[in-house]
């Protein structure tokens, strides 16, 4: 079944009047795997996208996005707007990515 939940960049969802119920967050911290680093670290030699990073903070966005809108579904909400991304570093193999916005509930 798809997941109709609305998350949303914008603060209006067309044809929708909503109250706000509070901020909603959804973490994740990744991190590859031994043989990975070490492809990673070669590649870092010759240049060029590290596809085992780029894919690992795909993956971590979609955690998190799926995390924040449970945590919004727990708080009753039907929506999140404004959602916005930030994600940071931890030690030199390691990404924690947060996914955050406002719960709103349709009136």
């Amino acid at each position: 079944m798809a997941d109709n939940f609305i998350v949303t960049t914008t603060e209006n969802i067309p044809g929708k009047n909503y109250e706000i119920i509070g901020e909603v967050f959804g973490l994740t911290t990744q991190s590859k795997n031994v043989v990975r680093n070490l492809g990673a670290n070669l590649k870092n030699i010759v240049g060029g996208e590290i596809k085992a990073y780029t894919e690992m903070l795909d993956d971590a966005r979609n955690v998190a996005v799926d995390r924040l809108k449970d945590n919004a579904k727990n708080m009753g909400a039907d929506a999140v707007v404004m959602m916005r991304f930030d994600s940071g570093s931890i030690g030199t193999d390691m990404q924690s990515v947060a996914a955050y916005g406002t719960a709103v509930k349709f009136k």
